[in-house]
């Protein structure tokens, strides 16, 4: 293992136990079997490890969301569970490194505070990630979206999960959490996406056929 990674890691833990405010570098230094000098070489301060960890949080959700998009559609799933399943792995990604921890509402709001700019970078990957998965599925599986385009639709799915996470402090409990927003998803694919009509036959143009009358005139000639 990198000694970056190990000190993130060592961070996380630090972090999940102590809360932010009442954490330090020395405590992560020595998490990660390191003097404060060693740590002080990959990162300046508290602040600076914290908004790394945050920034890793991140990165390994939205490879989650990916992935588990994918293997949602190779199954078979619709829209619906394609959509659930992505936002499913992103939030266990954010939330299973601080699962237990006494201090996770207190670590989500430092998260805002210290890394907004982060949260604000990765917001725009997610939205992007749920605006291609819309496109495509809706693409192979002939379906078109009401009123709206797939960047619209993308929000209304992203409100559905701030509207949730409004109703759950931490998005704890995380089962009944994900298990209100699932049913908030099904229900704007329900009322904003049907089949795609299928495309009119355009009818050709019969010839018209001469009578027997003058067929009979025109042998004659």
């Amino acid at each position: 293992m990198k000694p970056r990674d190990r000190i993130l890691d060592a961070a996380m833990l630090v972090f999940r136990r102590q809360g932010f405010r009442r954490s330090s570098i020395e405590q992560a230094a020595e998490a990660a079997g390191l003097t404060r000098q060693a740590l002080y070489h990959h990162f300046k301060s508290k602040e600076e490890l914290f908004r790394a960890v945050i920034e890793r949080l991140h990165e390994n959700a939205l490879a989650a969301e990916i992935a588990a998009g994918e293997a949602t559609e190779k199954a078979g799933g619709g829209l619906a569970d394609i959509l659930i399943a992505e936002i499913t792995a992103r939030i266990g990604q954010l939330i299973a490194p601080l699962e237990g921890s006494p201090h996770i509402e207190e670590l989500f709001s430092e998260h805002l505070l210290q890394a907004r700019d982060i949260y604000q970078k990765y917001a725009a990957h997610y939205a992007a990630q749920l605006t291609s998965t819309i496109e495509r599925v809706c693409r192979k599986q002939r379906l078109a979206i009401k009123g709206m385009t797939a960047p619209d639709f993308a929000r209304c799915v992203e409100m559905a999960f701030n509207g949730t996470k409004s109703a759950y402090p931490a998005m704890q409990p995380a089962d009944a959490f994900l298990r209100d927003f699932g049913i908030m998803v099904r229900t704007l694919v329900a009322g904003a996406v049907s089949p795609s009509p299928k495309p009119r036959l355009r009818k050709t143009a019969r010839k018209p056929v001469a009578s027997k009358t003058a067929r009979k005139s025109g042998d004659r000639r």
